[in-house]
């Protein structure tokens, strides 16, 4: 199955407690961490989610 990888770029502070969640469930809670992730359907919407606080690297 093909990656992804996802870097954080901005904080989850004063952000809504959702897009927390789903920075953590991409394995992400710190700025300028990555994560190489399965490429899924359910992944591209989690980074659709937060796509202002991260980057797609692949």
């Amino acid at each position: 199955m093909a990656k992804v990888t996802i870097r954080q770029t901005a904080s989850p502070i004063r952000r809504k407690s959702d897009q927390r969640a789903t920075l953590v469930g991409l394995g992400l809670n710190r700025i300028g961490r990555t994560a190489v992730l399965d490429d899924t359907p359910a992944v591209r919407g989690m980074i659709a989610k937060v796509a202002h606080m991260v980057e797609v690297l692949a």
